[in-house]
C-alpha cells in the first residue's frame, strides 16, 4: 500500500497543472450544485413564509353560510381564530388635484374579532368599521395613501366608502397586489348578508400540523382547508423544480469526473513503458492499476472537499447579500438562501460515487497492459 501511495502522490506532484485543473473541475461542479440547491431551498421557504403572512394556516369553510354561527372546537394547537367573510370588489379612488383616479379589483377579507391574532406579521390593530388595509402593490396601483377614501363596489352593485388606514407587504406579489383587509361588518354591508360568514380563519403553533388540527376542530359544520391543500400545486412544483434542477446541475459533476478519467487514461498511455518496467521489476498488475485509481480517488475527494467549502462560502455570500429579483414575476423581491447540511451530504456522497466509477477507467486500462509486448 505504501508503494501505491508513494507513486500516486509522486505522479500527482509531477503533473501538478493537470491535477489542479482536474480537481477544480470537480470542485466547481459541486460548488454550483450546492449553491443552486441552497438557492432553491431559500426560494421555496421564502415563498411559503411570504404566503403565510397573508394566508391563514387553516380555513374552516362553513358548509351552510346562513346557518347559526358556532365557533370551532377548542384545540391547544390553535393560537388564534376569527370569523371571516370574503368579497370580491372593485376599488376606486376619486381623482384629486395633481392625482388621477385609481381603480383596481381586489379580494376583501372581512375579519371579525381575533383577526389581528391570525395575522401577527400584519398590523391590523387600526382596522375598524369603515376602514381598509391594502396590500402594498394594490395601494401602489390605486395610488392610495393612509387617509384616502376608497369606494368599494361589489358584484351586487352595493357601494361602500372605506378609509385607508395602512398597508401590508408580504413579498408575495400575488397577495400584495390582490388582497385587502376590512372588518366583518363592512363586508356584511357590501354583500347585503348581515349574518353570513364564510367560516373561520385559524392560526396554529406549527403550520406543518395544519392538516390534523383542521380535521380535529372542523366537526360537521365546517370543511377544513389547510394551507398545504390550497397551495398543493405550488409546493409540488417547487419540489419538482428542485429535483430537476439538481439532476441537471449534477451533470456538471459527471462531466468533470469524466474529464478526470480522461486525464488519467492519457497518463496511463503516456506511462505505458514505465508501467511495463515496474511489472518486470516485480510490481503486480493490481498494484500498478491501483496507483491510477488512487490518483482519481485523491483528486475526487479533494475536489469534493474544496467544492463543499466553495459552495458553503458562495451560499453564505448570497445569504448575506441576497439577489434582487422582480417581485411581479417571481413573487419575491429578493432571493433568500437556506443552507441545509443534508444537501451537502448527499451531493458529496453522489459525487464520490461518480468519481470512484470514473477511476475504474484508468484502472482497467492499466490492467490490460502486457509488459512483454511493450518491452519487445
Amino acid at each position: 500500500m505504501r508503494f501505491i501511495c508513494f507513486l500516486a502522490l509522486r505522479h500527482l506532484r509531477y503533473r501538478r497543472t493537470q491535477s489542479l485543473i482536474t480537481l477544480l473541475g470537480v470542485a466547481v461542479g459541486i460548488m454550483v450544485l450546492t449553491t443552486a440547491l441552497s438557492l432553491f431551498n431559500g426560494f421555496s421557504k421564502g415563498l411559503i413564509d411570504a404566503t403565510l403572512k397573508a394566508v391563514p394556516h387553516i380555513l374552516l369553510l362553513k358548509i351552510n353560510p346562513e346557518a347559526p354561527n358556532t365557533p370551532p372546537a377548542l384545540n391547544p394547537e390553535v393560537v388564534a381564530q376569527a370569523p371571516f367573510l370574503a368579497a370580491k370588489a372593485l376599488l376606486t379612488r376619486r381623482a384629486e388635484e395633481g392625482r388621477s383616479a385609481g381603480v383596481d379589483f381586489a379580494t376583501l377579507v372581512g375579519l371579525g374579532e381575533g383577526g389581528a391574532g391570525v395575522y401577527p406579521q400584519i398590523d391590523l390593530h387600526q382596522l375598524r368599521p369603515g376602514t381598509i388595509v391594502l396590500g402594498s402593490m394594490l395601494a401602489r396601483s390605486l395610488a392610495a395613501f393612509p387617509g384616502d377614501k376608497l369606494i368599494a363596489l361589489s358584484i351586487e352593485q352595493t357601494r361602500l366608502t372605506l378609509e385607508v388606514v395602512g398597508t401590508f407587504s408580504t413579498g408575495n406579489a400575488l397577495l400584495d397586489g390582490g388582497y385587502a383587509f376590512t372588518t366583518l361588518e363592512d363586508n356584511h354591508k357590501l354583500l347585503g348578508r348581515p349574518q353570513a360568514i364564510s367560516g373561520y380563519q385559524v392560526r396554529v403553533r406549527d403550520p406543518d400540523r395544519a392538516y390534523e388540527v383542521g380535521r380535529a376542530i372542523g366537526g360537521d359544520e365546517y370543511l377544513p382547508q389547510p394551507w398545504q391543500s390550497n397551495y398543493r400545486t405550488l409546493i409540488e412544483q417547487l419540489a419538482l423544480q428542485k429535483r430537476v434542477s439538481g439532476i441537471i446541475v449534477f451533470l456538471i459533476v459527471g462531466v468533470a469526473a469524466l474529464g478526470m478519467a480522461n486525464v488519467l487514461v492519457l497518463a496511463v498511455v503516456e506511462k505505458t513503458p514505465d508501467i511495463a518496467l515496474l511489472r518486470v521489476l516485480g510490481a503486480s498488475g493490481l498494484q500498478v492499476a491501483g496507483v491510477f485509481a488512487l490518483e482519481g480517488i485523491l483528486l475526487g475527494v479533494a475536489g469534493v472537499v474544496l467544492g463543499n467549502l466553495l459552495g458553503w462560502g458562495l451560499s453564505s455570500y448570497f445569504a448575506w447579500r441576497p439577489i434582487s429579483i422582480p417581485g411581479e414575476l417571481y413573487f419575491l423581491t429578493s432571493l433568500p438562501v437556506d443552507i441545509k447540511a443534508s444537501d451537502f451530504v448527499w451531493v458529496s456522497l453522489m459525487s464520490l460515487l461518480v468519481v470512484i466509477l470514473a477511476s475504474l477507467l484508468p484502472l482497467l486500462r492499466a490492467l490490460r497492459i502486457k509488459p512483454g509486448e511493450v518491452l519487445r
